[in-house]
């Protein structure tokens, strides 16, 4: 038989009091029958022991009872946590509503996606966020409430800066569901900071850099590195002493020291996009023609770069800028993955005379060969590989500028 709770209590002290009652009449009866006196001390400590017994006895009880409500109040509290565990049925990240858009290499702003769902039970789910994949940079989240019974809709905002264009995925698990919600990111802007279309690719995010004319260039980060995603166009030092521009064959042939100028003394037409050209005496100079925290890369930094890109033979592809507004046809293997957007700049040679506009691209390291030579890097129009090559430091070059 199963007793409540007030019901064992009764009868444990019932019992107790009857074997009180006992026990008295026990002692009774024994102090009859002997009469003597002198046993009175042993029988008082016959009754102390009973005494004690019988306390240990309903501090024991007691404790059962106590223990036995415990765990009934105990398993009620848990039915109740589960209670009010939420769960749905179904997740429908192919049905959503969305508001705002996400644009490659742009912070997203004002971006939520809205995901029904239903057979919700009305009880609680906790707040979260996911990372995207594919396209990464952007988080999903996700603040703590209460399912709706049956259908309704969770709300998720995205936060975050897209790296690349594509799709962004959320492996999204709650409920008791889950299902992969996926969101586009849309191409950004393939423009160059001077305005010139069609540079860049519109796929990829870019940072941003300034010179020390307040000149503003693209920057992108290929493996461990950092570069300008578009050619120099300074026209001072990092000290602020301006770099001469030098625009007669005979001097320029005779220089020691730095100088610059545009493709075929053209600012107007070639400043923008192609930059302008340097002979490696401005790229020696200890005023530094980089701005501050960047600088003009040296022979193994450059191949650093190419090594990275998958070697000389295919590296050249992954550095053009597409198309043929301004490579000459066919631009070969051309697919600027990595964004270094490389444009053929052409060079002013040791005597002073402009070639290879549109047909090639050259870029000065810092390192020196030997005697008049230094070493650069050279693409080309109908190649999609780089080469590595010393010449005279007399010519006119590209620079592209590395992160320190």
């Amino acid at each position: 038989m199963v007793y409540t709770k007030s019901e064992f209590l009764y009868l444990t002290l019932h019992e107790l009091t009857l074997a009180s009652i006992d026990y008295k009449r026990r002692k009774k009866n024994y102090l009859l029958q002997k009469y003597v006196k002198t046993d009175l001390n042993r029988i008082k400590h016959e009754i102390m022991k009973m005494k004690i017994l019988l306390f240990v006895f309903l501090l024991l009880s007691i404790a059962i009872i106590e223990f036995s409500g415990c765990k009934k109040e105990d398993a009620v509290q848990t039915v109740n946590m589960g209670s009010g565990t939420g769960i749905i049925t179904a997740l429908n990240c192919g049905t959503t509503t969305n508001i705002g858009t996400l644009t490659v290499g742009t912070a997203a702003s004002g971006v939520s996606i809205s995901i029904p769902y239903n057979g919700g039970n009305g009880g609680m789910y906790s707040g979260q966020t996911v990372t995207s994949t594919g396209v990464t940079g952007l988080t999903a989240s996700l603040v703590a409430g209460t399912f709706a019974t049956g259908a309704g809709n969770l709300i998720y905002t995205i936060t975050g800066t897209p790296i690349t264009a594509g799709t962004a995925s959320f492996a999204l698990n709650i409920g008791g569901q889950t299902c992969i919600l996926n969101s586009a990111v849309n191409p950004g802007d393939s423009t160059a900071s001077c305005g010139a279309i069609n540079v860049h690719n519109p796929n990829l995010a870019y940072g941003s850099m300034t010179d020390q004319d307040g000149n503003t260039y693209k920057t992108t980060i290929i493996g461990n590195q950092e570069w300008m995603a578009e050619n120099l166009k300074a026209s001072h030092y990092r000290n602020g002493d301006l770099i001469p521009v030098v625009i007669y064959n005979l001097t320029w042939s005779g220089l020691s020291t730095g100088a610059t100028c545009w493709y075929n003394n053209d600012s107007a037409t070639y400043n923008c996009p192609y930059g302008k050209l340097y002979n490696w005496y401005t790229v020696a100079d200890p005023r530094k023609v980089c701005p501050t925290g960047w600088h003009v890369p040296t022979d193994a930094e450059w191949t650093t770069l190419i090594d990275y890109l998958g070697g000389e033979p295919v590296a050249g592809g992954k550095m053009k800028s597409t198309g043929t507004q301004y490579w000459l046809s066919p631009n070969t293997d051309a697919v600027n993955s990595y964004g270094f957007s490389s444009l053929p700049g052409g060079l002013r040679k040791d005597g002073g005379p402009f070639r290879f506009n549109g047909d090639y691209g050259f870029w000065w390291s810092s390192t020196n060969d030997f005697g008049n030579l230094a070493w650069l890097r050279c693409l080309y129009y109908d190649y999609g590989f780089v080469t590595r090559f010393s010449d005279y430091k007399e010519m006119g070059l590209s620079i592209r500028c590395l992160r320190d």
